[in-house]
């Protein structure tokens, strides 16, 4: 099957953001995120790439049908709670470019879409002076109950893109996970290459 990989902007941005919305709560529901998705929220959350100075949104589609997502911004100009560790680990955070998330639905999985993703935001990134590219992902123990047969870690994919993780640079974050009352603290790694 052909998947078209494009940078969304003005109005195909803002007709998208619904469906990565869905897409973000399908994909992250999966583990290892398990995340109880809200549509409000990932609303609210997205609506940042609308005016974010540097932000992207790049949209897979399968004929008119968005089956995946993925966004980036500079580091400074997201949420400080990210930015926060790269600094503490000795990075300068207003010369790196953080790649926020990739949704893809797993029939699409493997036709090499995640690399298009990561090829996009990184040229972006060059594009605006940036010299380093970060991203983080949740920790989960490899005996986690949750943790499904067919699954396995990204880890060897990042690593191949030139991705390592930055020793000690770890963020915390609260969300409400799949068969939990409420928020649950989870650990994410970040990991970074030179551009």
């Amino acid at each position: 099957m052909t998947i078209d990989v494009q940078i969304l902007t003005g109005a195909a941005l803002e007709a998208a953001l619904g469906d990565v919305a869905a897409l973000r709560i399908a994909v992250f529901r999966d583990f290892p995120y398990l995340y109880d998705g809200d549509e409000a929220y990932e609303r609210r959350y997205l609506s940042a790439y609308r005016n974010a100075p540097g932000a992207i949104l790049v949209g897979a589609f399968d004929g008119s049908r968005l089956v995946g997502a993925s966004t980036g911004t500079p580091l400074a100009h997201h949420d400080p709670a990210f930015a926060a560790p790269v600094a503490q680990a000795g990075h300068d955070v207003s010369r790196v470019f953080y790649c926020a998330e990739s949704v893809l639905l797993k029939p699409y999985r493997g036709q090499g879409v995640g690399h298009r993703f990561f090829d996009i935001r990184e040229a972006h990134a060059r594009d605006l002076g940036l010299s380093h590219s970060a991203f983080c992902g949740v920790l989960r123990p490899a005996d986690h109950p949750a943790r499904t047969s067919d699954y396995f870690p990204l880890d060897a994919f990042w690593t191949r893109r030139g991705y390592a993780p930055i020793p000690g640079a770890m963020a915390h974050f609260d969300w409400k996970e799949v068969g939990s009352e409420g928020e649950v603290t989870h650990d994410l790694q970040f990991w970074l290459r030179a551009l």
